[in-house]
């Protein structure tokens, strides 16, 4: 099982002097951290670790029975992946060169400021994660492990890039940080961001808001909410979908498309874990998991202006990016059968039988709406089927169309090598192209005059003729 958060990030503190781990603590917990447990007895810190799950620890220079500087290379040696940061006085300072040379992950003097203490915490913590999860993935990548195939099953693929993906969620999905999806409009990223928070251990719901035409008032509204009395028609006071996630997970579909008002107090939500409902000037703390998704290019948006750098950056540690449609080919089969299915029993009728040409005609589709696409013209079709083999009207007649705009706009691609040259072993003739497009549509059409000429944007007579003219077997055959 994936361990819940209280134990992820667990945080021990070592002090002699039990008010300053009462202090630590009560500061600690003022900023979002839980599951801090302390010892003021530190010859009993290497029991206590190897009984208890520890995340960082908090240790203490100067103290009585076993000091710092001397428990420091015992823990680095058994538990190098805890990250340790001393306390240390001002008069100490050669002292914490020796330690960090020893592998002291950072150090604080005393008196700690909650700023530097909370820095330093988050950025160990930043550090053991990223630690673990190249550890994990690579022993993932190593066994192709997958430990939690059934949160995957609303995602139908048999594809080797889609598996990896999985193997790389179920490394990232325990721990803290936010998650950024990416992907084009219909990959399915909410069903990613799903199986995030099902495998991620969080206790609280999954709560999904789409923030694109938001403006900031209603996104700042939407997500903090608000005190009465706040605005006019804010009758009662209502909590926003941050506290309706709780402990769980708030899904921001969209963000590329969010005003720079609201990505400034997105990154404070992100780096703080805090923020102010509309009306109140009382700090609130959020415990929720952040994932979020955008079909947009937040690089080039950031090149335009239109999108915060300091914001990217947090957002690209743990970045998943959901292939096309068109990039997973193998897969069209399995999601055409599972959609068949699916329309056949929402609409109460029995499952049509699929010509044996639709998947391969399907196959050289650019899908530009993806799988929600997929599942449209299914549906479509399978609502006009009337009887015996489903109809390929609906699918060619998008497919058709899709040729003839991309025939009629699209500019070729120039490349360093000539894909010409590559292909036929010198700069071929338009005769010697127009063969081999005919050639390949047959191929993938299966012979089927009437798909293969919609493939290639001409009518059905005119590829006839081309036929008959070149010797194409028998130009009738497959002409139904």
């Amino acid at each position: 099982m994936v361990p819940p958060f209280s134990e992820i990030r667990k945080i021990l503190l070592v002090d002699d002097e039990e008010q300053n781990l009462q202090s630590t603590k009560l500061s600690l917990q003022a900023h979002g951290f839980y599951g801090i447990v302390t010892l003021s007895d530190s010859s009993k810190t290497l029991e206590f670790l190897a009984q208890e799950p520890i995340a960082v620890i908090l240790l203490d220079l100067r103290m009585p029975k076993v000091s710092g500087i001397e428990l420091l290379p015992k823990i680095v040696q058994e538990y190098p992946d805890i990250p340790v940061i001393l306390v240390t006085a001002n008069d100490e300072i050669d002292t914490v060169v020796e330690a960090m040379k020893l592998g002291a992950f950072d150090y604080l003097v005393k008196p700690v400021e909650a700023s530097r203490l909370v820095s330093s915490l988050r950025k160990a913590f930043e550090m053991r994660s990223m630690a673990k999860e190249l550890s994990s993935l690579k022993q993932y990548m190593l066994s192709d492990r997958l430990d939690y195939p059934e949160v995957f099953t609303r995602i139908i693929t048999g594809d080797k890039k889609m598996r990896a993906l999985f193997q790389y969620i179920e490394v990232v999905a325990p721990t803290r940080e936010p998650i950024l999806i990416v992907g084009e409009t219909g990959v399915g990223k909410e069903l990613v961001a799903q199986a995030i928070h099902k495998i991620s251990g969080c206790k609280g719901e999954f709560v999904a808001v789409n923030i694109a035409g938001l403006d900031d008032n209603m996104f700042t509204d939407t997500l903090f909410g608000h005190k009465k009395g706040a605005f006019t028609g804010a009758e009662v006071t209502r909590d926003g979908l941050i506290a309706k996630a709780g402990r769980g997970t708030l899904f921001l579909d969209e963000i590329g498309d969010m005003n720079e008002a609201s990505q400034i107090k997105l990154l404070r939500l992100l780096q703080e874990q805090e923020y102010y409902p509309v009306g109140s000037d009382l700090v609130q703390k959020s415990d929720a998991r952040l994932i979020m998704a955008t079909n947009r290019n937040l690089q080039q948006l950031i090149a335009e202006g239109r999108f915060r750098n300091d914001l990217y950056y947090r957002l690209f540690a743990h970045q998943v990016n959901v292939p096309p449609l068109r990039e997973r080919q193998e897969d069209i089969p399995l999601l055409l059968e599972h959609f068949l299915n699916a329309a056949a029993k929402n609409l109460g009728k029995k499952k049509p039988t699929v010509p044996p040409e639709l998947a391969a005609v399907l196959s050289v589709y650019h899908f530009p709406g993806n799988i929600r696409e997929l599942e449209a013209l299914v549906s479509d079709a399978v609502i006009r089927h009337t009887g015996g083999v489903l109809s390929m009207k609906s699918f060619s007649a998008v497919i058709g169309d899709h040729q003839r705009s991309s025939t009629g706009h699209e500019k070729p691609v120039i490349a360093d090598e000539d894909p010409l040259k590559t292909l036929f072993g010198h700069f071929p003739t338009i005769g010697e192209v127009e063969d081999y497009m005919v050639d390949e549509a047959m191929k993938l059409a299966r012979g089927n005059q009437g798909l293969a000429s919609k493939m290639l944007g001409i009518g059905r007579q005119t590829l006839n003729k081309r036929l008959k003219k070149h010797g194409y077997g028998d130009a009738r055959k497959g002409s139904s």
